[in-house]
């Protein structure tokens, strides 16, 4: 017998009721999810962040050069730095540059501010740096005199001047007072001025030499030196010096200043022992054989080593030379 099929082909288990419900999502599951999501948002909102930081960064940089160029452009100097290796100082830096009140940095002429400097004379050499935003740097060497001058134009009344090493004539600025007396006063000169300027006295560095290596070497015999002068110097290579006591004393470029030097303090300490003579004329300029000269006298108050020698600024005609006597024979001799 054959069993009877009851089943229905047209249903299956899917159909049959179910008891069972889903599995509910548990708390660490949700938190999870939460996370995620969170997670998600943020870090689209982090990039559009920094998408839009970007854009406006390149719109400072874009703008931060006009605007910087513009301030640099308006802000006034407000600190002016002076180092110098001299004696010149910030008020007379800020009168010699005399920048025009509320000027901009940017907008000064370096070029015509550092002319100005070097105009007085005084000044050697010169450098100004812009240091933004508002400071002017100005870094000077100065010269140093050797010897000084009275000179005098035709209608003014004499005024002392200041030469450097290198035959630079300026008035001075700064300087001791004592040091300046100290110098010897310059002859036997001419001096010109082009365009307000004087120009420079040739044959300084010799002269220059002379007197550093007898400030060196003999000071004693320096401080008696009152004037020098350089009316031989070009014609026959001489240096004329004039003491405080009118002995003139004449020195040779060609020959060592140092010897020379040596034999004019041999000579002044042998002269000591005969205080009844006083010294007129020493050349140390013809070698070994130094002629020395006596006076009979003390020679009177007159001519460059009575006081100052007066430099004409306008050429002049040269002076008629005084009538001198005769050299007496030299009275002893240095080998």
């Amino acid at each position: 017998m054959t069993p009877r099929n009851t089943t229905d082909p047209g249903r299956n288990w899917r159909d049959i009721p179910q008891q069972m419900h889903p599995r509910a999502m548990s708390t660490e599951g949700r938190r999870r999810v939460t996370y995620s999501v969170l997670k998600t948002v943020g870090f689209v909102v982090v990039l559009a962040g920094v998408v839009w930081g970007g854009f406006e960064v390149a719109g400072t940089f874009r703008e931060t050069p006009r605007k910087g160029s513009e301030a640099m452009q308006t802000s006034p100097v407000k600190d002016l730095v002076l180092v110098t290796d001299g004696v010149l100082d910030q008020a007379w830096m800020n009168h010699a540059l005399a920048l025009p009140k509320n000027t901009s940095l940017m907008a000064l002429d370096l070029y015509q501010l550092r002319a100005r400097l070097l105009a007085s004379g005084q000044v050697r050499t010169a450098t100004l740096t812009r240091s933004f935003p508002s400071t002017l740097a100005v870094s000077i060497s100065e010269r140093a005199p050797v010897a000084r001058l009275s000179a005098q134009d035709k209608d003014d009344l004499p005024r002392t001047l200041l030469i450097a090493r290198d035959g630079v004539v300026y008035e001075g600025v700064g300087y001791d007072a004592a040091m300046i007396q100290t110098l010897p006063w310059l002859a036997g000169v001419k001096l010109t001025r082009v365009g307000g300027t004087f120009q420079p006295i040739a044959g300084m560095e010799s002269v220059a030499e002379l007197l550093a290596k007898a400030k060196l070497e003999a000071e004693h015999l320096y401080n008696t030196w009152k004037v020098v002068s350089l009316g031989r110097l070009e014609s026959d290579g001489e240096i004329e010096v004039s003491t405080k006591a009118a002995t003139k004393i004449t020195f040779g470029i060609n020959e060592d200043f140092f010897r020379q030097l040596a034999n004019l303090d041999a000579i002044l300490d042998a002269a000591a022992a005969h205080p009844e003579k006083t010294l007129r004329e020493i050349n140390l300029a013809v070698g070994s054989q130094v002629p020395v000269a006596f006076a009979d006298a003390a020679p009177a108050s007159s001519g460059p080593a009575a006081g100052r020698p007066a430099v004409l600024v306008a050429p002049v005609p040269a002076p008629a030379a005084p009538a001198s006597r005769p050299l007496v024979l030299p009275s002893f001799t240095i080998r």
